[in-house]
């Protein structure tokens, strides 16, 4: 996945941050059949520094996905609130450690359409959705250019509890989990206004 992250200072102890991020994945469904998935991930948070090492975070996050299985098209769009800890360690001048870990817990409506069934196209259920986020890294600060890069990896865990399906297809969606988990690459510049 990839896109912008964006922060903003407002003092020694508060932040805001923004995160954007898409992607498309290989899935499996239903044995060994493989089908591309179209992920976006957001995040809006408010940082609060506790002290030099920790920081506690709260915010919005939005989850949204789509692949097809010919003929039907499935997506689905969640939102809901989520609460963290994040760690920086200073390892070295310049080089730290940084860690984080949130819980999260989403409202979501997945769909799907059928062009075979004319005026009758689709359906949709309702479901929750709750998990976690987590991230390690190794950051190095280069003070020239005034930018950090980092690299490391995330995981996330999620659970999928779907409310009865609005269409005549109520075994079309089960209960499920979802893990998505990969290397990442940060460059952040910082600068004053």
């Amino acid at each position: 996945m990839y896109g912008p992250i964006l922060s903003l200072k407002l003092n020694n102890d508060f932040n805001l941050t923004f995160v954007y991020l898409y992607g498309k994945f290989d899935m499996r469904v239903e044995g060994d059949e493989k089908y591309k998935l179209t992920r976006r991930d957001s995040d809006f948070a408010l940082n609060y520094r506790l002290n030099d090492y920790f920081k506690i975070f709260t915010g919005i996050k939005y989850i949204g996905w789509s692949f097809t299985v010919p003929p039907n098209t499935y997506k689905s769009d969640g939102y809901g609130p989520g609460i963290g800890l994040s760690v920086t360690y200073p390892i070295v001048e310049n080089l730290f450690l940084l860690a984080n870990i949130s819980g999260i817990y989403l409202w979501g409506t997945a769909k799907f359409e059928d062009p075979t069934l004319g005026v009758h196209s689709g359906g949709y259920n309702e479901y929750k959705e709750y998990g976690i986020n987590s991230n390690l890294s190794i950051a190095y600060y280069i003070n020239s250019v005034s930018t950090t890069v980092s690299l490391g990896g995330r995981f996330q865990y999620l659970k999928s509890d779907y409310f009865p399906f609005k269409f005549a297809f109520e075994t079309m969606f089960a209960d499920q989990t979802n893990k998505f988990y990969g290397i990442t690459l940060t460059a952040t510049y910082s600068f004053s206004i």
